[in-house]
């Protein structure tokens, strides 16, 4: 199998559509006299194959970011590492990948339940104080309705009674039932305030709650587990001035990115397609992977994702690329997350077709042709062009398989 040299591309942007040919061989026909050696090639059926070259970098398809938590009901400037996994450790699901200093929390938890337990035991007392003033308040409206009661016999015995007595056991009544109707009224009062009170103190009751859940919730996030078996990676985060590692005993803020877990078992590259390139790649494509840092390690692939809207580059904004994600097939001890890649896409595919070096195929204002060799000489053939690249071109007629041509088209009309 002959395979042409390939360009390499700068910043996942292809420069150029590259081409690889699988024959058999590909014999050199023997000079005529007005040719030198090597000269001349034949032309042979193969396959052709374009593919785009776009340079990307390696990741795992799954993996988990171990960042320090973020404390819910409560502000931490930071949090202070007093365990951390080292990098490119191999760990299991539940081992401890970082754990943090716990004091602040527990004593956050120790406080906030300290809080609600004084608040449940103001919710019994004014429980118990509201349940023995409604036993007051009851007593009080029973004595007044007995009150109503003998006023209304009292009242029954005006018929026998001097008018001054009856018109006393009159007033007698409506004072009894006037009292009545007050008592009654500042029950309900009393009932509204002390609904009122109550409910204040549940609510006070139910923040705190809800503060002492948060707190022992964050107690709990001090230690973050590896949710899956996998490589851990520390990661960088700027320090000093500089990016550097985490480190047992530095403090960090909520949120921040400190390990990764990642299975090398199954890895991808995300890479960048050129704006001009993009519309001849597809997801299914196959392609070939290589790692700048083991240029010894070759990878089959396909393309797996490819995003439908292009983003800028950091150089200019008037270019633009797509991001493209190939899955790697296999696996590799050396194949780790954050490496440099390059990627050749195949785009196109041909078989049995007549080829020939592009450099055989000249064109001008009146089309394609090659040099054929006729007995001794050479003459301006025309032909008829198929897919063609920089290193080679299918020719659709004007040529039959076996005829030999100039490696390098020349000669007039």
């Amino acid at each position: 199998m002959k395979i042409p040299g390939v360009v390499r591309l700068v910043g996942g942007v292809s420069i150029g559509a590259l081409v690889i040919v699988a024959w058999m061989s590909w014999p050199a026909r023997p000079a005529s006299s007005s040719q030198g050696s090597g000269s001349t090639i034949a032309v042979r059926r193969g396959t052709f194959v374009r593919t785009i070259r776009v340079a990307g970098t390696t990741e795992a398809v799954r993996a988990a970011a171990a960042v320090a938590p973020r404390m819910t009901g409560q502000f931490s400037a930071s949090l202070v590492i007093t365990r951390l996994v080292k990098g490119g450790t191999r760990v299991h699901a539940g081992d401890v990948l970082i754990e943090f200093d716990p004091q602040d929390q527990v004593r956050a938890a120790f406080d906030r339940r300290t809080e609600y337990q004084d608040l449940e035991l103001q919710v019994r007392r004014v429980e118990a104080e509201q349940a023995a003033q409604r036993a007051v308040d009851e007593t009080a409206v029973r004595q007044a309705e007995n009150d109503v009661s003998r006023a209304q016999l009292e009242v029954r015995k005006n018929r026998v009674l001097p008018a001054i007595e009856a018109e006393k056991n009159n007033l007698a009544l409506e004072e009894a039932e006037a009292r009545l109707v007050e008592i009654r009224q500042a029950r309900a009062l009393r009932g509204r305030t002390a609904e009122a009170d109550m409910r204040i103190l549940q609510i006070r009751r139910e923040r705190s709650e809800r503060s002492l859940r948060h707190a022992e919730e964050n107690t709990g996030r001090m230690v973050v587990l590896a949710p899956f078996d996998g490589l851990a990676v520390v990661q960088p985060v700027f320090k000093g001035g500089q990016m550097t590692e985490v480190q047992e005993g530095d403090e960090v803020r909520g949120g921040t990115p400190i390990v990764n877990v990642v299975d090398p078992s199954a890895m991808q590259v995300r890479a960048r397609i050129s704006q001009l390139d993009a519309g001849a790649v597809a997801v299914g494509q196959p392609a070939r992977i290589t790692l700048d840092a083991y240029p010894g390690l070759e990878f089959k692939g396909r393309v797996a994702q490819l995003a439908p809207l292009a983003i800028t580059s950091s150089l200019t904004p008037a270019v633009r690329g797509f991001v493209a994600v190939v899955v790697v097939e296999g696996s590799d001890a050396n194949l780790m997350p954050d490496l440099s890649a390059a990627v050749d896409i195949t785009v196109e595919r041909r078989d049995n077709c007549l080829l020939l070096p592009r450099e055989a195929v000249a064109i001008d204002a009146d089309g394609a042709w090659v040099s054929l060799r006729r007995g001794g000489s050479f003459a301006r053939q025309p032909v008829s062009l198929g897919e063609w690249s920089a290193s080679l071109a299918v020719i659709k007629s004007g040529l039959a398989e076996g005829a030999v041509v100039a490696r390098r088209a020349r000669g007039g009309r």
